[in-house]
């Protein structure tokens, strides 16, 4: 069963769910139709990727409302945002959670007239929509970045943005994937990503189960790596996009960038639209979620250092567009200066 069918049968009533944590040694699937576990799972990065968080944030909308008694539009409407802004609350840096709820908020308003039996089956078919675009944005954000793949690349990358944290092929290891499907063979070195490893737990299983030559690495032998000549290109994925370009992704993102720029390797983030948030105007302004300090003090909840030590626990850290040599969007790819960047992109969407 999909991610995809998994998320639509949840929103049907179906007890199901997806689970991310148990990976890579179990393959295992949660039931649940109730928002708060939903909401569990976000925080909890169950579900993560900020394609996948926005989808799950849209059926959670769905799962919200599904057994509301409301019978006049106005009440409805009032319980639809209370779902919302529960739901936002889960994962303040993505800001495809944020565009999927106001999505789904604005689908209520639109139909706010119609009968509330109505506007529910219109917000799953909306959820449903957003499905349906993200699978299509995968593919064409994997077509175009294949274009700056050559035979023989040694790329690497950063936490999980592949079929995982999306609806279909992914973001960054879509480009990849689409690499190896169109005959190039390539080596692609994975950071392992603390705190939570997703690059070592998630990123691995999914290049390894396409049949790429994959190989993991510490965070901290990128450097090594890049010295040795051994680097080609880097991509990576996005969770908020400022109007300059400025990306936020994973913490580790930005020594990345840093160390690329040094060694002269291009630095490729790539984003669906949804990922931009033109209602800022640079990294500055992006949110930092902040998460508990045991996923530092420990490894897959074995503890490893002092249970009372201080900790500094951001999940993400910001990019600076200078540090970017591209961005790959559905819409096409998008180069250094960035100054155009909030013009061109608000007109394509």
């Amino acid at each position: 069963m999909t991610r995809v069918n998994l998320l639509v049968d949840m929103a049907r009533g179906k007890k199901t769910g997806g689970y991310q944590t148990l990976l890579p040694h179990k393959l295992k699937y949660v039931s649940t139709d109730d928002i708060r576990r939903l909401w569990r799972a976000i925080k909890k990065l169950e579900i993560r990727g900020a394609p996948a968080i926005g989808i799950a944030g849209a059926f959670g909308i769905v799962i919200g409302i599904k057994r509301s008694k409301a019978r006049t539009s106005d009440k409805f409407f009032k319980e639809l945002q209370n779902s919302s802004k529960y739901l936002g609350s889960s994962r303040p840096t993505a800001v495809n959670l944020f565009w999927a709820l106001k999505r789904m908020e604005k689908v209520a308003r639109d139909n706010r007239l119609k009968p509330v039996a109505r506007i529910k089956n219109i917000l799953l078919k909306e959820a449903l929509k957003i499905i349906g675009e993200d699978m299509k944005s995968c593919r064409r954000m994997a077509r175009f970045g294949s274009k700056l793949v050559r035979h023989g690349s040694r790329i690497l990358t950063h936490c999980n943005a592949g079929g995982l944290a999306t609806a279909d092929y992914g973001t960054a290891l879509g480009v990849l994937f689409e690499s190896k499907r169109q005959g190039k063979s390539i080596k692609v070195y994975a950071d392992e990503t603390r705190p939570l490893l997703q690059g070592a737990r998630l990123t691995t299983w999914e290049l390894m189960r396409e049949g790429i030559d994959t190989t993991l690495i510490c965070d901290n032998m990128a450097a090594s790596l890049m010295a040795k000549g051994k680097i080609d290109m880097i991509f990576v994925g996005a969770d908020r996009i400022a109007s300059n370009g400025d990306a936020a992704n994973k913490i580790g993102t930005y020594s990345l960038a840093v160390l690329a720029k040094y060694h002269k390797i291009p630095f490729y983030v790539v984003a669906p639209l949804s990922t931009f948030d033109f209602n800022i105007k640079t990294g500055l302004e992006i949110p930092i979620e902040e998460r508990s300090g045991n996923e530092v003090r420990g490894v897959l909840g074995k503890l490893i250092a002092p249970k009372n030590v201080k900790v500094y626990n951001p999940s993400f850290d910001v990019t600076p567009n200078r540090l970017i040599t591209a961005i790959i969007t559905e819409k096409g790819i998008f180069k250094r200066p960035y100054s155009n960047l909030t013009s061109n992109l608000t007109r394509l969407k």
